[in-house]
């Protein structure tokens, strides 16, 4: 029973009207479908369709066609008056600064590191100690040197007082004579030798490697050498014993240089600076020693200058392709320069004052090589000129004849695309006066859905409704 009067309640009109299958199911099927739009909002849809149809048929058909004309080049009358410029002829070519000094710097006597002044990164001035070697072995070379030139001397002073003048008296003085050269020499050379216990900078610049430290030894040891030479004592009476000792005097001495596998020191310059540049076999012949160079790069604030130093005889293949080795030496004391900067680099081989030139665009040339001009006379009038033209530097070419400086031309320029977007409605916008904002649509009062003007240039795009 509750059961039935359950069923009976859901079935049943509240009202008390008999259950009616078809209008239960009519309205079932109204429930589903949901209520059909009215006619207002078929009036709206309709004016948004047409709205967007227009805007379609304005941006694709009816635009490009006003905005035609818009886009063609625009041209305008100038003058110019005939002056006299410089002319110049330049190569170009790239390249890469690099220190003109770059000196591996080394011990030339033998010792012990005694002291190490400066380290990697110090600036060094030309002629500022970067270390010294012990002076002991030096000193005991020089003061053996020095006792073998004595003993020579006094050798070479025996043989003249017992020169009695026979030949083997005469050929005893001359071998002592060259026994004191020989000792006179190495005795030169161990004073040059103690001068060399202190290294000194070649040149002024950065100390970019430090390749010795205290207590290293540098150079060949010289006391076997120096100890034979005292060996040989000039005991002879014929002065070869001499000669012996003062070449084993010598050769402690000579035996100076760095055996060391790396230098002792790298110092590169600052104060001087190169670029080497390859040039064309069709451009190297114009370049000449001597030429003014022209240096830019994004890493330096002002223009390099320089001129050429060396200009190579054996040159280079890469693809086919000849190209000469050039070198320019960085003139002046410019600032901010590195080393493995790269520059754009531009030699001026030519270089011509007062030529008389007018705008290229002012000369019109025929078929047959005859060159004109449009002369402006001083009523505004303009006659045909014919002209004989030379060298173009740029934009401007020039005048050998049929021009004098201070003669006025006319010519026509030319602007490509000027213009353009300067039709009704500009460029990417809806027609002038069209206010998207009045159109009622689709949404609550606005433009279609989905439907952004601001992608079309509208100002105020987006206004999805009217206020």
């Amino acid at each position: 029973m509750l059961l039935q009067r359950s069923r009976s309640s859901v079935t049943s009109p509240s009202s008390g009207v008999p259950d009616d299958p078809p209008a239960r199911r009519r309205r079932v099927a109204l429930r589903l479908r949901g209520r059909r739009p009215g006619r207002r909002a078929i009036l709206l849809g309709a004016v948004a369709v047409v709205v967007v149809a227009v805007l379609v048929v304005w941006l694709t058909v009816l635009r490009p066609r006003t905005a035609a004309p818009d886009a063609a080049a625009a041209t305008r009358t100038a003058t110019a008056t005939a002056s006299a410029a410089t002319f110049e002829q330049s190569v170009t070519t790239t390249g890469t600064l690099t220190p003109a000094v770059q000196e591996d710097v080394s011990f030339e006597a033998s010792g012990t590191v005694q002291t190490v002044e400066v380290a990697e990164g110090d600036t060094v001035t030309k002629g500022q100690t970067l270390a010294t070697v012990d002076t002991l072995q030096l000193d005991a070379a020089l003061a053996q040197a020095k006792a073998d030139l004595a003993q020579a001397e006094a050798d070479l002073a025996d043989a003249q007082d017992s020169d009695d003048g026979t030949d083997a008296a005469e050929a005893t003085v001359e071998a002592r004579e060259s026994a004191v050269a020989v000792a006179r020499q190495a005795a030169d050379d161990a004073e040059a030798a103690m001068s060399d216990a202190t290294l000194k900078a070649p040149a002024a610049g950065l100390v970019t490697s430090v390749g010795v430290a205290v207590g290293d030894m540098v150079g060949d040891t010289v006391g076997g050498t120096s100890g034979s030479s005292s060996g040989g004592g000039s005991t002879s009476d014929q002065g070869g014993g001499s000669a012996p000792s003062a070449s084993g005097s010598a050769s402690g001495s000579g035996s100076s240089g760095s055996t060391d596998a790396t230098a002792a020191f790298t110092i590169v310059g600052t104060d001087a600076w190169t670029v080497d540049v390859s040039v064309g076999e069709a451009d190297v012949a114009s370049v000449e020693k001597g030429d003014q160079v022209e240096m830019t790069s994004d890493d330096l604030t002002d223009t390099v200058f320089g001129t050429v130093s060396e200009i190579g005889r054996l040159p280079s293949t890469s693809q086919g392709a000849v190209a000469y080795p050039v070198t320019v030496a960085v003139t002046g004391d410019p600032d901010g320069l590195h080393d493995g900067v790269s520059v754009d680099v531009s030699i001026v081989t030519e270089r011509r004052s007062d030529v008389l030139s007018v705008p290229a665009a002012a000369v019109t040339t025929s078929d047959d090589g005859s060159s004109t001009v449009t002369l402006v006379a001083d009523d505004g009038s303009t006659t045909e000129q014919a002209v004989e033209t030379g060298e173009t530097s740029g934009q401007l070419v020039e005048i050998t004849s049929g021009l004098s400086e201070g003669d006025t031309v006319q010519y026509t320029t030319f602007t490509p695309g000027a213009g353009r977007g300067q039709g009704t409605g500009g460029q990417g916008q809806l027609p002038e006066g069209f206010d998207p904002s009045q159109v009622r649509g689709g949404g609550q009062g606005g433009l279609p859905e989905g439907f952004d003007p601001s992608q079309m240039g509208v100002p105020g795009g987006g206004r999805g409704g009217n206020s």
